[in-house]
């Protein structure tokens, strides 16, 4: 049996991952297990954006949106070869929200947060702007405002790595069976692959499982006295080829007070989501519907001149947000916000994680801390507002200089390569390439810039133990490459 860890966490999601760096950086013992990959779930089925949430001010979300846009601009700092600004072409509507209620939200938008690092609203006229020429003539004016696109899986990641490089214990494919608690102490059991059991003590429990929080707590002796449930709500996206020229995105407004982005995704491609539907199934199994996959291509459609089509979709993903039930009528209406729950029994607490969202889980971490240090004592306080994620440490204001460091030192190795690798691994980039002088330098070439140097790297430090981990969720190269350099992939990761 293994030492007693200050904390066991239970999900390899954005929260787990979150909490396990804030743990680890306070000094404290951290072991956390995910039953599959990391970000394998609701994680990485977002919409890829770090925003404050411009629609949540409809509901009255604001100090939800006001932490939102601080984070923002704290993340943006942490991440900048991963976190990267984006402007937000709003068409005004006439059977929609009025002008000047948008503009009222907007200004909102731009000020309740601080915001230093990013462009204010700005009034857009179509007809001039290269930003109206992919959408009907109807379409005369627009607001134009600022967010942040991220890899979300890749946020995950860099959290887990932030926890192991300072003393964490991060376990994949290690699933939790069941724990019990007593005089002070869990006792967590975990099949590993299917298989190999282990058992991990610990003086608490985080319970940042997501769509499985109540399945934990179900299976935790005794159980704890939850009064919270989790309202599941299924999101999904697709992605088309390209549908436009430029780099803004756009915000859709629908007629059931929807809004629908299009974001430009991966060079090549067009991201459109997200729905919201109720869901109770198995949460494992989440796949897109049909009539999802049309809701997306209409909304899109009223809007572009180009009308898309099911048949356009090259890949579509789906992920369940755990969310907090708070009696809402409406799934698109329920609370972003998360909640945390306290069960102390038997002197050694659960803290049971429910909603959230991406942009918010390092505030989350901070708070989840906050409410276990009466219990565990621990003196260090807040660090990580000031703090680089891994691979990130030169900062917003040195990106540039940085991108163009690396484009002088690996001038061999094509533009659009480069520009992924060092979005992907900012300063850990020369980990991988190394005094690489070609590309033949990296070893095997599986396509669309994908080394074997790339492969061996996720592999031994990023926890990718198959061709899913490594093409969609470690990268997006998946939407690049045909099956047949998929499954020459998947092969090498076979290999013994």
């Amino acid at each position: 049996m293994n030492d007693i860890a200050d904390i066991f966490i239970v999900g390899g999601g954005i929260n787990g991952a979150g909490i396990a760096r804030d743990a680890a950086g306070r000094g404290l013992s951290v072991v956390l297990a995910e039953k599959d990959d990391l970000a394998s779930h609701t994680s990485s089925s977002s919409t890829k954006l770090i925003h404050g949430g411009l629609r949540y001010l409809e509901h009255y979300e604001f100090r939800l949106v006001r932490e939102s846009l601080k984070e923002r601009e704290v993340l943006l700092n942490a991440a900048p070869h991963l976190i990267k600004p984006i402007r937000f072409i709003l068409p005004l509507h006439r059977a929609m929200r009025p002008a000047f209620i948008l503009r009222l939200g907007l200004f909102l938008y731009d000020y309740i947060g601080g915001r230093k690092l990013l462009p204010a609203t700005v009034t857009v006229n179509l007809k001039k702007s290269a930003a109206g020429k992919p959408l009907k003539s109807q379409f005369s004016r627009a607001f134009e405002y600022s967010d942040c696109t991220v890899d979300d899986a890749r946020l995950v990641l860099l959290s887990a790595k932030a926890a192991a490089n300072k003393g964490a214990k991060i376990l994949t494919r290690a699933e939790v069976t069941s724990t019990s608690r007593k005089g002070g102490i869990w006792t967590i059991n975990l099949t590993h692959n299917g298989g190999k059991a282990s058992q991990y003590r610990a003086r608490t429990l985080v319970n940042a499982a997501g769509p499985w929080v109540d399945h934990i707590e179900g299976i935790s002796t005794p159980t704890p006295k939850s009064k919270k449930k989790i309202r599941m709500v299924k999101g999904s996206h697709i992605i088309v080829p390209k549908l436009y020229d430029g780099k803004q995105a756009y915000t859709f407004q629908h007629d059931d007070k929807r809004v629908i982005f299009a974001i430009p995704y991966q060079r090549d491609f067009t991201l459109i989501g997200t729905t919201d539907m109720p869901f109770d199934d198995d949460a494992n199994a989440v796949e897109i519907e049909a009539a999802e996959r049309q809701y997306l291509c209409d909304v899109t459609s009223r809007y572009f001149e180009k009308n898309i089509e099911p048949s356009d979709i090259v890949w579509a993903y789906s992920g369940v947000r755990p969310l907090v039930d708070d009696g809402a009528e409406n799934a698109s209406n329920a609370t972003r916000d998360y909640v945390l729950e306290y069960d102390d029994q038997e002197a050694a607490p659960m803290l049971s994680i429910y909603g959230g969202k991406i942009t918010t889980f390092r505030r989350l971490a901070e708070e989840a801390l906050q409410t276990l240090q009466p219990h565990l004592g621990f003196k260090a306080g807040n660090w990580t507002e000031g703090a680089s994620m891994p691979g990130g440490d030169m900062g917003y204001k040195g990106l540039p200089a940085f991108k163009q460091a690396m484009q002088q030192q690996y001038s061999w190795l094509e533009v659009a390569t480069l520009d992924r690798m060092v979005g992907a691994y900012g300063t850990y980039l020369p980990d991988i390439l190394g005094d690489a002088s070609a590309t033949s330098d990296l070893g095997a070439d599986f396509g669309a810039g994908l080394s074997e140097a790339e492969l061996v790297f996720m592999k031994n430090n990023e926890w990718a133990q198959s061709a899913e981990d490594a093409l969609w969720r470690r990268s997006k190269l998946g939407l690049h490459l045909n099956e047949t350099q998929r499954q020459v992939v998947a092969a090498w990761f076979e290999k013994p």
